[in-house]
């Protein structure tokens, strides 16, 4: 039996896998594994006449080229990972602010639980990741990255540890823009609540403070969550250019 075909198929279905199984779009806590692992190999079929593979005769050879196409595979997801947790992150912090820690939800992406909010932001960036054909933008760059990044052995350089500190940068900078409306609202209110107390210390503050914050903020959140959906199509951009980075250090 030729197993050069099997090889050759193993070698060009690592990258698409790992992809489709780090990635929520695709291989989300909740995708039945039928599913992702059909996809993975459909894709794989698909990529095998036109991928170049070369031809592998030493065990430790094969290990490396795997563990390159695995790492390449999980950089490319990662630009929908850090999108996410962004919009999570915003979520949260928007939560805390309202005093809405407490309820949480199982997250349909993570399988994690997490406050309403995070997991409304979440899901917004995701739907709108799906409505601006980011998805069909994932899948053409997994096909181009073989151009850029062919099967084969190679090194990691010095831009892996920027590329880290950009993909950081996208979930914290995504999550704190989305976060910033309320954080600003909500520390004009205290400020406010703070001279009402020194101007009639008789009044009690803890039964009318908390009312106040959760009412102004339930309205920043109902006037800022029509603005989700718009940044999070602006850092669709970032956070691929920022996977890209991510993978170019596999070289």
């Amino acid at each position: 039996m030729d197993l050069s075909v099997l090889v050759r198929l193993g070698l060009v279905l690592a990258r698409p896998a790992t992809l489709i199984m780090a990635a929520p779009v695709f291989g989300g806590a909740f995708a039945p594994n039928q599913v992702r692992v059909g996809l993975a190999l459909t894709l794989a079929i698909i990529l095998l006449p036109v991928v170049p593979v070369p031809s592998v005769v030493t065990l430790t050879g094969l290990v490396v080229i795997l563990a390159r196409e695995i790492a390449i595979g999980l950089a490319m997801a990662m630009s929908l990972r850090a999108l996410l947790a962004g919009a999570e992150l915003g979520g949260s912090i928007t939560g805390s602010q309202l005093m809405l820690s407490y309820g949480s939800t199982i997250d349909p992406q993570g399988g994690v639980r997490s406050t309403v909010l995070a997991s409304l932001y979440g899901n917004l960036a995701l739907l709108t990741f799906f409505a601006i054909n980011g998805h069909h933008a994932l899948l053409r760059g997994l096909t181009g990255s073989y151009e850029a990044l062919p099967i084969g052995g190679g090194g990691v350089d010095d831009s892996l540890v920027r590329g880290v500190m950009q993909m950081l940068g996208v979930v914290f900078v995504f999550g704190l823009r989305l976060a910033a409306p309320i954080i600003v609202v909500m520390l004009v209110v205290e400020f406010g609540t703070a001279l009402i107390a020194r101007a009639a210390p008789a009044i009690n503050l803890q039964v009318i403070g908390t009312p106040v914050r959760i009412i102004v903020g339930l309205l920043v959140v109902a006037a800022v969550v029509g603005l989700v959906p718009g940044l999070s199509a602006q850092f669709v951009r970032v956070a691929t250019e920022a996977a890209l980075q991510l993978a170019r250090a596999f070289r």
